[in-house]
This record gives structure tokens, C-alpha cells and sequence, in this order.
């Protein structure tokens, strides 16, 4: 069984990770290309080529597939269903960051460290879904699971 927490950082990367970055390029790519992420930054997407509607919108998908599987697995809540979310955001979330982290030298000054810091906190999420411990209980069978 998943702990509070975990079923917590579930939700909230979900909800407001997954679906938000995931709806805003699917609705409306324009728009994601030329203003994310918004507020006092640039326009980071624009800023890192030409537009391609193909893959604004795989973009899209995908956190929409990673908020489906977050949010599902609070639902079911089982510490492996965690555990691949983890697995999953570090498999998206490591070479996103590194990109970033490599690639961020055209960027304004004052954009470097929010896109870098963005882009690792989906690495962030991943490791602590890996290493948080389950809440300990007893299956149907008499054995203890974690």
C-alpha cells in the first residue's frame, strides 16, 4: 500500500504537472510553442527551433499518458504502481533534463536555472517514488507486504 505521501506527490504531478502541461499543447500548440511556460519567463519552446505541430502535440500525449498513470496509480494505490511511475518519469525525465541542461545557453540569463530546475524536478518526483517505502500491512494470505 502506497503511504499518504507518495499518494499526495501522485496527485499533484498528475494533476497539476501531467494535465496542465499536457492539455495546454494539445488545445492549443500554437499558443504552447510561442508562451510556455508563461508568466515572467520566455517563450522556452519557441526559443529551441522552428514549430512542429507533430511534436508539440507527441509532447502533449505524452503527459497526458503520465498523468493518466500517476493518477491511476493513487487510485489503485499499490506501492509497485508507484514504483513504475517512477521508473517511467526518470525514463522521460533524465534525458529531458540533461537536454536542458546542455542546451540552455541560448536562453536569457534569468531563464537558465528555471528551465534547468523545471525540467529536473520531473527527476526529482521519479527518485522519490522509487525510494519511498511502502506503508506496511498484511495481504489476505497473512503475509506482510510492503
Amino acid at each position: 500500500m502506497q503511504t499518504r505521501l507518495t499518494q499526495a506527490i501522485l496527485l499533484l504531478y498528475g494533476v497539476l504537472t501531467g494535465l496542465a502541461i499536457g492539455l495546454w499543447p494539445l488545445l492549443d500548440p500554437p499558443g504552447f510553442y510561442a508562451d510556455f511556460p508563461g508568466g515572467p519567463w520566455h517563450g522556452w519552446v519557441a526559443m529551441d527551433g522552428p514549430y512542429n505541430e507533430h511534436l508539440i502535440r507527441d509532447f502533449a500525449g505524452l503527459n497526458l499518458a503520465v498523468a493518466a498513470l500517476a493518477i491511476g496509480s493513487a487510485v489503485l494505490g499499490g506501492t509497485a504502481h508507484a514504483r513504475l511511475v517512477g521508473v517511467a518519469l526518470l525514463l522521460f525525465g533524465v534525458p529531458h533534463t540533461l537536454y536542458h541542461w546542455a542546451y540552455v545557453g541560448h536562453f536569457p540569463p534569468a531563464d537558465r536555472v528555471p528551465a534547468v530546475a523545471s525540467a529536473a524536478v520531473t527527476v526529482l518526483v521519479g527518485a522519490l517514488l522509487l525510494v519511498l517505502p511502502g506503508r506496511a500491512g498484511v495481504t489476505g494470505k497473512g503475509r506482510t507486504r510492503l
